[in-house]
């Protein structure tokens, strides 16, 4: 990870909303940096009022290859953030609205789906005859349908053990 100044950080934070204008995600984290060389004590023993000041780091990256960050000291972050929530609000534009109509199908479609798999497939009508044809389907339905279930649940095994 890149330690830059905070001028360099805002322009090189553009290029990046830049680049992921279409597509790509950007990860933005924000904390309060206490790392002195040992452990820190956050509260203070003797009586003093903690009027110690923590300067801010605020880290990017795209998952990828660009990983930068940048060291606010306390002084400078009211100027920073202005400047950073003026490049936010430029770079906010590119946002896709959530498509809540998509969403809702879909969440119908694997209740449905889940609906289907509880329910067993009823095989009737003769081996022989009419309705052989019939009976066949129903049959071959059965087994995919245990195929399912069964992959389900390997599926369900699966995510439970991560």
């Amino acid at each position: 990870m890149q330690l830059v100044d905070n001028n360099t950080f805002l322009q090189q934070l553009a290029a990046l909303f830049e680049t992921t204008k279409d597509t790509g995600t950007i990860w933005l984290t924000h904390k309060r940096l206490t790392h002195d060389g040992d452990d820190t004590v956050m509260k203070e023993e003797d009586g003093s009022d903690g009027s110690r000041e923590y300067p801010c780091i605020v880290r990017v990256t795209d998952g990828k290859k660009a990983k930068f960050s940048t060291k606010i000291l306390s002084t400078d972050l009211d100027r920073f953030h202005s400047a950073y929530g003026a490049l936010l609000k430029a770079s906010m534009t590119t946002l896709r609205k959530r498509d809540k109509k998509r969403e809702k199908q879909r969440a119908e479609q694997l209740a449905k789906r889940k609906l289907r798999m509880a329910d067993p497939v009823v095989i009737n009508g003769p081996k022989r005859g009419n309705g052989r044809r019939k009976r066949q389907r129903q049959v071959k339905a059965a087994l995919k349908h245990e195929d399912m279930k069964e992959r389900a649940a390997k599926r369900e095994e699966a995510r439970l053990k991560q």
